[in-house]
């Protein structure tokens, strides 16, 4: 791995590594490499769209909270793949939301 894949794959690693947070700041930092804006686009969609979920859902009695350790764990199960996908260079989409990411990278290019 040279240092330009070495720089790319750092980057699309981070992305994912506070969640939405990471995810908004490589999208403000990364202007050109396409890889980058996907994987940092995808994680803000995920996992800010996860986040306001349990926000919500937190909110209903009981099933609410098996809810939320659902989405809990779901969110766990997401990160640990996007963060491997990420690291060996893939542009790994997730279903309806990588296609809504990779358009929305797309739009700004």
């Amino acid at each position: 791995m040279n240092t330009t894949q070495t720089t790319e794959t750092f980057k699309a690693v981070a992305c994912y590594v506070f969640g939405f947070f990471t995810g908004v700041i490589m999208l403000i930092l990364e202007k050109n490499n396409q890889l980058i804006r996907f994987h940092a686009m995808q994680s803000t969609l995920v996992f800010s769209g996860i986040y306001i979920s349990i926000l919500l859902v937190q909110m209903v009695p009981v099933l609410g909270g098996l809810v939320v350790l659902f989405l809990k764990i779901l969110a766990v199960i997401l990160w640990l793949l996007l963060i491997i996908k990420a690291y060996k260079g893939e542009k790994y989409k997730l279903p309806f939301i990588g296609q809504i990411a990779e358009d929305q990278v797309g739009k700004f290019t």
